[in-house]
């Protein structure tokens, strides 16, 4: 069953008349004719009662009718879609703290690219002061924040994707040897922590409000120079599990007890429409959230 064929079908049923059909398609009368009685045995049911003068749908030709409309809307939409595929472009950025959570992006930006070959997405790494800044600014179409997130300024999507706190730290260390790290573990050991307003507040919380006392020697938004620093002997950094790839190098991560997690949240402005390829990406993050609470 070809949609061209159903077309054919669908000017005949509309005029009821196969001379006026012919005219309305640009199609010989006889080409028309010919493929209608091929499609009614193909079906194996008469789609039209015919006379000298007149035609008339029969029953079956009457549920066709409503049938071809629907797969000739759903044909013309996909054409359509597949169009704008081709023709939609442009630039998306995002500010993200680092995060397993850029994995779940990562495989939007991948379904994205695949539909639309003119679209470049830019990652920039950065935490979510800086995130606020550049959404408020205009220099970031989304950000991904990490923790404590003012949901007041922005649209949000809370990604199913809890972020471990822990410390990072040289394999021969003592503290290496515990499963856990503890707040009075921290106690006298020189620490590298993240820039992050929102993440020194949940700290301060962890500790029982004495995170001004902790002895802080470094700061750090990028965890693979921050890792350096902690192979050299400078500290030790407080930081997410699973976002470096330790096999193969002197370091171990070790999760803090009572544990500590920061929710994963996208966020946009929402002062402003977002622009077409950043709908697009939108729509692919949102089917991969509703996937995941699905499983």
């Amino acid at each position: 069953m070809e949609i061209r064929v159903l077309r054919y079908f669908l000017a005949v049923a509309q005029e009821l008349n196969m001379t006026k059909a012919s005219k309305k398609l640009h199609v010989s009368q006889p080409t028309i004719s010919r493929q209608l009685k091929e499609l009614e045995i193909e079906l194996g049911v008469p789609l039209f009662n015919r006379s000298k003068h007149k035609i008339e749908l029969t029953e079956h030709g009457d549920y066709l009718v409503q049938q071809a409309k629907h797969i000739i809307s759903i044909a013309d939409q996909t054409t359509s879609n597949m169009n704008q595929n081709k023709d939609l472009s442009g630039s998306i950025t995002i500010g993200s703290g680092e995060s397993p959570a850029v994995r779940l992006i990562a495989k939007a930006i991948k379904s994205l690219i695949r539909q639309y070959p003119h679209i470049r997405v830019n990652i920039v790494s950065t935490n979510a002061d800086e995130v606020s800044k550049g959404l408020r600014t205009g220099i970031f179409d989304f950000g991904v924040v990490l923790g404590p997130t003012n949901k007041q300024n922005f649209n949000f999507l809370t990604l199913p994707i809890e972020n471990i706190w822990g410390l990072l730290m040289p394999r021969d260390t003592r503290l290496a040897r515990k499963r856990t790290i503890t707040p009075t573990s921290l106690n006298g050991l020189k620490l590298i922590a993240s820039t992050q307003t929102g993440v020194n507040q949940q700290f301060d919380e962890w500790l029982g409000g004495t995170h001004h006392a902790l002895n802080i020697v470094s700061t750090y938004n990028l965890l693979y120079n921050a890792s350096l620093l902690v192979s050299a002997g400078v500290g030790y950094a407080l930081t997410f599990d699973g976002i470096l790839n330790l096999n193969g190098t002197n370091l171990v991560f070790r999760p803090l007890y009572p544990q500590l997690t920061a929710q994963s949240t996208l966020v946009w402005n929402k002062e402003a429409s977002p622009s077409s390829p950043a709908q697009a990406l939108l729509r692919e993050i949102v089917k991969i959230v509703h996937a995941n609470a699905s499983e």
